[in-house]
C-alpha cells in the first residue's frame, strides 16, 4: 500500500516522520535509544537487513535479518519505503508499518543510511531529515575502532563511506554535531517536539 501526498493532505491527524542519518559510528543508535527512553510515544521503525546479527542483536527487535534473496523480493514487490546497499549489505524500511503508524498520528523515527534518506525526500517530502555529524573525522574513526565489531577492511570501507556521507550533510533540514550527548539530545528534542 502506498499513501500518496494527497492522502496525507486529506488526513488532519497524519503523524510526523523523522529521518535520522549520519555516518556509521556517529552515535545515531545511542541518541535514538535515549530519546525513546525519554519519549516512549515515539515509534522507531525496525529496518530489514541482509547483514549478519552482531553479538546481542535480536531478530525483530534490532533488525529484521533476512536473506539477500528475500530482500530482493521485497524490493521487487515495492514493500520497502526506502532501501540502500551499504558495506556489501542491503538495508531498508518496511513500508506498511511506517504508513500504519503515521495514519495513527504517531511520530515515526527512521534511523537510516544516506541513500535511503535521499529516497525518503522523494517518497515523503514532508519528512524532517536530520543529519548527525561527528565532532571530527578522527573522532569518528576512533569510535568505529573502539566498538570492535568490524574487521579492519570493514572499518576502512565505513570511513570511506563516511566522508561521502558527511559531504552530503548540507542537503538535510538540520545538522546536529554529536559531541556532547545531552546537547545533541536537546537539539533533537527541539527539532521533533518544537
Amino acid at each position: 500500500m502506498q499513501i500518496s501526498n494527497s492522502t496525507q493532505d486529506n488526513c488532519p491527524s497524519w503523524g510526523k516522520l523523522i529521518v535520522l542519518t549520519g555516518p556509521s559510528g556517529v552515535g545515531k543508535g545511542t541518541l535514538v535509544q535515549v530519546l525513546r527512553q525519554r519519549h516512549p510515544e515515539l515509534y522507531l521503525s525496525i529496518s530489514a537487513t541482509t547483514r549478519s546479527p552482531r553479538p546481542g542483536e535480536i531478530q525483530e527487535q534490532h533488525y529484521y535479518f533476512v536473506s539477500r534473496n528475500d530482500f530482493e523480493k521485497m524490493i521487487a514487490g515495492n514493500n520497502l519505503l526506502e532501501w540502500a546497499e551499504f558495506a556489501g549489505n542491503y538495508y531498508g524500511t518496511l513500508r506498511l508499518p511506517v504508513e500504519q503508524k503515521l495514519a495513527q498520528s504517531k511520530t515515526v523515527l527512521l534511523e537510516i543510511e544516506l541513500q535511503g534518506a535521499k529516497q525518503i525526500s522523494t517518497s515523503m517530502p514532508d519528512a524532517l531529515r536530520i543529519f548527525i555529524l561527528p565532532p571530527s573525522f578522527s573522532a569518528l574513526e576512533q569510535r568505529l575502532r573502539n566498538r570492535a565489531t568490524d574487521s579492519e577492511s570493514a572499518i576502512v570501507r565505513r570511513l570511506q563511506q563516511a566522508q561521502i556521507e558527511i559531504d552530503a550533510a548540507c542537503e538535510f533540514d538540520l545538522q546536529i554535531i554529536n559531541d556532547d550527548l545531552e546537547t545533541a539530545l536537546h537539539q533533537l528534542e527541539t527539532a521533533i517536539f518544537g
